[in-house]
């Protein structure tokens, strides 16, 4: 996983609460373990009509918005399945950092996981941020992790707080099988101990 630092970027507003992962990624999609070739299917029911062609008053297919970098989002964002593949969608579409006012549950801890930064940010500052989006097509945003700052395209500043160690599994680009490599030696002793002392376990 690489790190994360920030992302600076034109914003895709969704401007819709509880957008399940089913929208994000339909099921139609998830016809791979791979995490390539998943940016066709991003939002896939919301872009192409039922002849898989794009339609034309969905703001993922206007060209201000066609190589975003951050979404910005409302209330539940992801709830619904668990597929991690909604989260390697927005990845492949390019997405680096979602900002939202709440989101569902595993869809949060998928997004860290995978290096997808997921903030957390009160409803009216995330209402300022969709509606210079909307206001101003192609305008965008900067998420720094590092100082846990969101910059609207107007400048104003706004801190968000993170757990600090998922934050900085993040800045140093490690995930959960890094971390327990990190820690391979201390394992295999305990597994050992464990294998002496209490031999009818195995």
């Amino acid at each position: 996983m690489k790190p994360f630092l920030y992302a600076d970027g034109t914003i895709l507003p969704i401007r819709q609460d509880n957008v399940d992962t089913d929208v994000i990624i339909p099921q139609r999609w998830l016809v791979t373990i791979e995490r390539n070739g998943l940016a066709d299917g991003f939002m896939g029911g919301w872009r192409y009509d039922e002849r898989g062609q794009p339609r034309t008053d969905c703001v993922l297919n206007l060209p201000a918005y066609r190589r975003p970098a951050i979404v910005v989002a409302g209330q539940n964002y992801g709830c619904g399945s668990s597929r991690e593949h909604a989260v390697w969608a927005h990845q492949q579409f390019g997405i680096r950092a979602i900002v939202a006012v709440s989101y569902g549950p595993i869809f949060y801890e998928n997004c860290l996981k995978n290096g997808l930064l997921p903030v957390i940010l009160p409803s009216e500052q995330v209402a300022v941020l969709m509606r210079q989006a909307l206001e101003q097509p192609g305008s965008g945003c900067r998420v720094d992790l590092v100082t846990q700052s969101v910059i609207g395209s107007d400048g104003v500043c706004y801190p968000f707080i993170m757990d600090t160690g998922r934050r900085q599994l993040l800045l140093d680009g490690i995930d959960d099988i890094d971390l327990a490599l990190r820690y391979a030696s201390e394992i295999g002793d305990f597994q050992q101990r464990q294998q002496r002392n209490y031999p009818w376990l195995t």
